[in-house]
């Protein structure tokens, strides 16, 4: 990676809550920046030693970089970590599963902190999660931000901005096709999908888990709008609703931001009454296309939900608003004009 690209990269990983990364400090050079540096370098926070017996630095954290191929591979960690290492960083090939249940289970004892290399989203949540201890730490190898998001949201630690905003237009659009997004998960009260008619702007739509005298409880639906309308998926692209199928890949938030991902089960396209609904927040306006029926919910700021039916100007509804950025195929373009309206 260039320094140019490094300089971009970076910020956008503590914009994202990285903490740790595994890097020369020389390649940040004068940039301020308040993650640790993993490497086999003095000037590291966590020092990786080149051999056995190499001289430890004072005031550091050090470990050991190890490759995995066999169980004497694993007895070699258990022996030299014995001798006083604060971490290793493992890798394993082929076999991944098996050989790091089996140094967790004889490291765990030692209080030696384990550090896995993953190079693909599933494995970092996968690695996270053996023997429900998981290792302490993933050094994941990629140069793709949005990969990085997606391996956030398979652990459940990314966190979307989500902000009020205004409802200032509700009108009836007459007929289109809508669509409802069955997931294979149970959705909880307060949880939704983000939806919108900008990929900037969109709205927290609530699931279906509220049922009424009328309609049973759905807790794995979210009726999510229009065909044409953008949703976000778990590695930070956006989707028309009109390509979700099943086997896609959604994204899951509550109110406070805090996101997950969830499995399409099926997606099912009607034609229906609708209605308009512009909303404004920070400066931003934004819209969203919905079925005109009582079952389709926005969450106010208070965590309450407000069917569209019943929604008035004036209104706040919690909604993820920022600038505008170009995207290409779903993916964003941040020097790219675009307006969208």
């Amino acid at each position: 990676m260039s320094q140019a690209q490094l300089a971009k990269f970076l910020p956008q990983l503590e914009a994202e809550g990285i903490k740790m990364v595994h890097l020369d400090p020389k390649k940040l050079g004068k940039k301020k920046s308040k993650l640790q540096t993993v490497y086999a370098s003095s000037n590291a926070n966590f020092v990786v030693l080149e051999k056995d017996g190499a001289t430890k630095p004072k005031g550091k954290k050090v470990g050991r970089k190890f490759q995995v191929l066999s169980n004497s591979d694993i007895e070699d960690i258990l022996t030299i970590a014995k001798k006083g290492l604060d971490f290793v960083i493992v890798e394993v090939k082929d076999w991944k599963i098996i050989p790091l249940e089996n140094i967790i289970a004889k490291l765990h004892k030692i209080h030696t902190k384990i550090f896995a290399i993953a190079r693909t989203p599933e494995e970092v949540r996968k690695m996270f999660s053996i023997l429900e201890v998981g290792v302490d730490g993933v050094i994941f190898s990629t140069s793709s931000i949005n990969e990085v998001r997606e391996a956030m949201v398979y652990l459940g630690t990314r966190s979307f901005d989500m902000k009020p905003a205004k409802i200032i237009e509700i009108k009836e659009v007459g007929d289109g096709e809508r669509v409802c997004v069955d997931t294979a998960s149970m959705l909880h009260k307060g949880e939704g999908m983000l939806i919108g008619s900008r990929s900037n702007f969109m709205f927290l739509v609530h699931n279906e888990s509220v049922g009424s005298s009328f309609t049973s409880p759905r807790p794995f639906r979210v009726n999510a709008g229009a065909v044409h309308c953008y949703t976000l998926s778990p590695d930070g692209t956006t989707n028309y609703l009109s390509e979700v199928e099943t086997g896609s890949e959604v994204l899951i938030l509550n109110s406070k931001g805090k996101a997950r991902r969830a499995t399409v089960g099926r997606s099912k396209i009607e034609r229906r009454p609708m209605l308009m609904i512009k909303a404004s927040a920070g400066g931003e306006i934004g819209g969203i296309i919905a079925q005109d029926a009582e079952t389709i919910r926005f969450v106010k700021p208070n965590g309450q939900l407000v069917s569209v039916t019943h929604l008035k100007k004036g209104d706040t509804v919690m909604v993820h608003a920022k600038p505008a950025t170009g995207r290409h195929f779903g993916m964003e373009v941040s020097d790219e004009y675009i307006l969208e309206k």
